[in-house]
């Protein structure tokens, strides 16, 4: 998707955001302000495999209320306390057996069963969901959403179902926030993010656009826009990249806090931002 060529006053004034972009990261990137975000699910499993499957369960439960979201992961979750292992192993009837009667909004069991059964067949073929998205990348593409765009094609090409609202597709022009988040999750490595595919390259990584993260970007002047689509998130992406090239997604974690946190407050910290 094609962006206008920044100018050189806005690349100045955007490189000027930096330092305090920094003091915030080294504040609440820590692991202790993670809960109750949907990351937290993963620190409870050593194996990187489990913490790959853990991760793409709880990133696609990620909407609605978050006392609902970490309760519905936890339902999940209880089915297959060793995931990776035990995904192998099951049948569809098996899959639906374990998920008959959840729901997550409007979302039951039969979709979470059926994007398990995409997962159990990266399981069985590539040994990991690491793996399997490795094949589908190239890696002279500038970001990983079309690598995205293939992987969902081969979850829903292994699902139950034909279409599936845990699986939305940037092919389709979804804002992608949950997959986004996923891949940070997984790509970059630091104290709160796990890294485990870091060789794709952080980045390649476009920022999740929640309605947190679009209202202080929108604060910061970083987009415009009104809607929280795909178009939205590559330009806040474009402006996180000016000011941290190798890594555009870095400050996603500590300017979410600011609208998640009791203690946070989004309104001083965009007001010291004009001040200075």
């Amino acid at each position: 998707m094609p962006v206008k060529p920044m100018r050189a006053e806005r690349r100045k004034r955007l490189s000027r955001l930096r330092p305090p972009l920094d003091a915030l990261y080294a504040h609440y990137n820590q692991r202790h302000f993670v809960h109750p975000d949907p990351l937290s699910p993963l620190y409870d499993f050593a194996d990187p495999r489990d913490q790959e499957v853990v991760g793409l369960i709880t990133a696609t439960l990620a909407f609605g209320n978050v006392k609902q979201i970490l309760k519905s992961i936890a339902i999940v979750l209880d089915c297959f306390p060793e995931p990776a292992r035990m995904l192998q192993d099951l049948t569809d009837r098996k899959l639906a057996q374990h998920l008959d009667g959840f729901r997550h909004r409007y979302v039951t069991g039969v979709e979470m069963a059926s994007l398990l059964a995409g997962v159990r067949q990266a399981l069985r073929e590539h040994r990991s969901i690491g793996t399997c998205f490795d094949t589908l990348d190239d890696p002279s593409e500038t970001t990983l959403v079309p690598t995205l765009g293939r992987f969902v094609t081969y979850l829903c090409a292994h699902g139950t179902v034909e279409r599936n609202y845990l699986l939305p597709d940037p092919q389709k022009g979804s804002a992608c926030k949950r997959w986004f988040m996923y891949l940070r999750w997984m790509v970059r490595e630091d104290t709160v993010d796990l890294g485990h595919w870091a060789h794709l390259g952080a980045h390649r990584l476009v920022i999740p656009v929640d309605t947190h993260m679009h209202r202080v970007a929108r604060g910061m002047f970083l987009t415009r826009r009104k809607s929280a689509d795909l178009k939205t998130a590559l330009e806040i992406t474009e402006a996180f990249q000016v000011i941290c090239p190798e890594d555009p997604v870095r400050y996603d974690f500590c300017l979410t806090r600011l609208g998640i946190r009791e203690e946070g407050d989004m309104d001083a910290f965009l007001k010291g931002l004009r001040k200075g």
